[in-house]
């Protein structure tokens, strides 16, 4: 499989729980924070859920 890099780039203050959820389960936390992981489509439904917090780049 493909692999992904996701970045946090805006902060989760003022953000829906769900949302605060899915940074954390993602690995991230921090702004600028760097994750690699396995682009499978339940990862693609996370990341969709927050794209507007994270920058994601094909590996």
């Amino acid at each position: 499989m493909a692999k992904v890099q996701i970045t946090q780039i805006r902060s989760i203050i003022k953000r829906p729980k769900n949302q605060k959820a899915t940074i954390a389960a993602l690995g991230l936390g921090k702004i600028n924070k760097t994750v690699e992981k396995e682009n499978t489509p339940q990862l693609q439904g996370m990341i969709n859920k927050v794209s507007h917090l994270v920058k994601v780049q094909d590996v």
